[in-house]
């Protein structure tokens, strides 16, 4: 079941396997380039949070200080590291300018379930970069490209392969 609102979606019905390695896979689109968040990216993260348009299904208010987006980008990599949840920055590949996030907030095995978040600076809006960023996360995540195992299509086969492929 695919369940949508604004800027995040939460997929169910999969089977999910193992954990993430160390290793921060960059996956790439013919517009995008999907890599790791790092402290350069505080200054683009706090535009991104600050703004109301883009937090408005989020469970936290805009950002206000720059300290906010250096500790979220803190916390992303944490939860990388602790092999959990896997966030990218989407950059524009012609120019390596960010413009958005994307991943796995959730990965489970046991509860056989990923929710998956992103969000994009409003003036990227309507261009189909959230989607083309999603669907090559979810292919490589389906094609074992994540070292984490892939997801795989469960027993009732769930209509999301087709929505993707």
């Amino acid at each position: 079941m695919l369940i949508g609102r604004a800027n995040c979606a939460l997929y169910r019905g999969v089977i999910l396997q193992g954990g993430f390695s160390l290793s921060f896979p960059v996956l790439e689109t013919n517009r995008l380039k999907l890599d790791a968040l790092s402290k350069d990216d505080s200054t683009s993260l706090f535009e991104l949070f600050s703004d109301n348009s883009v937090v408005e299904y989020y469970d936290l208010d805009a950002f206000t200080e720059l300290s906010q987006a250096i500790n979220l980008i803190a916390f992303f990599n944490a939860r990388f590291k602790g092999s959990s949840r896997i966030r990218w920055a989407i950059r524009l590949k012609e120019t390596n300018e960010f413009i958005g996030t994307c991943g796995f907030n959730t990965w489970s095995p046991k509860m056989k379930n990923a929710t998956l978040g992103y969000d994009l600076l409003p003036k990227y809006w309507g261009n189909g970069f959230t989607t083309e960023a999603v669907h090559r996360i979810v292919k490589a995540a389906f094609i074992g490209e994540l070292s984490c195992g892939k997801l795989q299509e469960p027993a009732n086969k769930s209509p999301l392969l087709s929505l993707l492929f």
